[in-house]
């Protein structure tokens, strides 16, 4: 088959041209993978998605291309796909339209990417073993451990080289020049190696469309490290789409200070104060909630032998639990207390000095009351789904089984 002209590799700016289709195939999924004789489109390969936009024929009709990918044939050959959702006759003449603000997010990233690999590379030593752009995230993998302080020196350093407006050159140079190159690649390469240089930060190989000049990048920000098999990811944003994430993060920051009532450089502090009232506030809740339920227990005969507390709120399950075993040091019997949970009940039921197996009586709440739930002979907990079924009366009627 004739080989595709690869137009992405005369310049990453060719964002419209003509070609003619060479192969036209229906794929299982009812799409269509055609071949053209040249391309501006660039295919999903080395960590990156692929380009998409649009085919048009001669009469006006209109194609949309949703994936270009990239493979070799039997032969050895390379096959660029462009996937369609509808056939294009071979011979077909078109022009192809590149989405350009996605083309050129994609530049962004990725030489961000190459800047920020170089930094570490040089500065630290480790390696980019793993790489992923695509329109939602950008995520480095390095053999080695980053800290948060590295991370915020590495950021200024990117974006000092990307306000520099370094100029980011790309060639294929020949064996001989490529032999002297000292060039960062994550495998072993094979025929022509294509090589993009950002001179005094990077020298790398890839097959990907960058900005002519760094300054087209705009910004980099990292906005997330993570441990990761040993070394770290790193997630980052650059341009348009730093500067979408950034606005969001301002975005918040403004709603939770009008929230407060306080300045934008005050909502840390803010939080914290109203992380410190809630706290209090939970302990107080809870010591009234203690101080009622001692008093409704305290109402209850001492002579009882079985007692059931069946609340229609939700009630903490420290409370419950304590409440229960408060009741079980009184009441011979069996002791439970219910409380709502959604349109069900949750439970926790012990066991008095009478020994009862409770484990029958979990058997007979999941008969009678489709109860999901555990524990043992002495002690069971669980939540009833629906709880419409759920009375005293009921209860006291399933333990006379017992």
């Amino acid at each position: 088959m004739e080989k595709t002209e690869e137009l992405y590799y005369t310049s990453a700016y060719i964002s419209e041209f003509s070609a003619q289709v060479l192969t036209c195939e229906e794929k299982e999924n009812g799409k269509y993978a055609v071949v053209l004789d040249r391309t501006a489109f660039f295919p999903e390969q080395g960590g990156q998605s692929s380009d998409i936009g649009t085919l048009m024929d001669d009469a006006g009709a209109e194609y949309s291309v949703t994936h270009v990918s990239i493979r070799r044939d039997d032969n050895g050959d390379q096959i660029i796909s462009h996937i369609l959702d509808k056939d294009l006759p071979v011979g077909a003449k078109v022009m192809g339209k590149i989405d350009w603000n996605h083309r050129f997010s994609n530049m962004q990233q990725h030489t961000g990417e190459h800047i920020f690999s170089g930094v570490v590379n040089s500065q630290y030593g480790y390696n980019n073993v793993g790489f992923h752009l695509s329109d939602n995230e950008v995520t480095m993998d390095y053999d080695g451990v980053l800290t948060e302080e590295d991370i915020v020196k590495i950021e200024n350093t990117v974006n000092e080289a990307i306000w520099q407006n370094i100029e980011v050159i790309t060639e294929f140079p020949d064996s001989e020049k490529l032999s002297s190159i000292d060039y960062r690649s994550k495998k072993e390469l094979e025929g022509d190696v294509r090589i993009v240089t950002i001179p005094g930060y990077d020298v790398c190989a890839c097959c990907a469309p960058h900005v002519a000049r760094t300054g087209e990048i705009g910004i980099l920000k990292v906005v997330s490290l993570q441990n990761y098999k040993g070394g770290v990811r790193v997630s980052i944003l650059c341009g348009k789409r730093a500067l979408e994430y950034l606005r969001g993060q301002h975005e918040t920051v403004k709603k939770l200070s009008g929230m407060l009532t306080t300045s934008d450089d005050k909502v840390i502090a803010s939080v914290e104060r109203a992380f410190e009232d809630n706290r209090n506030l939970k302990a107080q809740l809870a010591r009234a909630g203690e101080e009622l339920m001692e008093y409704e227990l305290s109402r209850i005969p001492a002579d009882r032998t079985d007692v059931f507390v069946v609340k229609a709120t939700d009630i903490d399950g420290n409370l419950m639990r304590k409440t229960v075993n408060s009741l079980a040091e009184v009441h011979s019997g069996v002791c439970g207390f219910f409380a709502a949970a959604g349109a069900g009940y949750k439970y926790i039921i012990a066991s008095g000095s009478d020994n009862k197996d409770l484990k029958m009586l979990q058997g007979i709440l999941k008969e009678r009351l489709g109860a999901k739930g555990g524990g043992s002979s002495a002690m069971i907990q669980g939540s009833i789904a629906d709880g419409s079924g759920l009375s005293e009366e009921i209860l006291y009627e399933l333990i006379s089984a017992l």
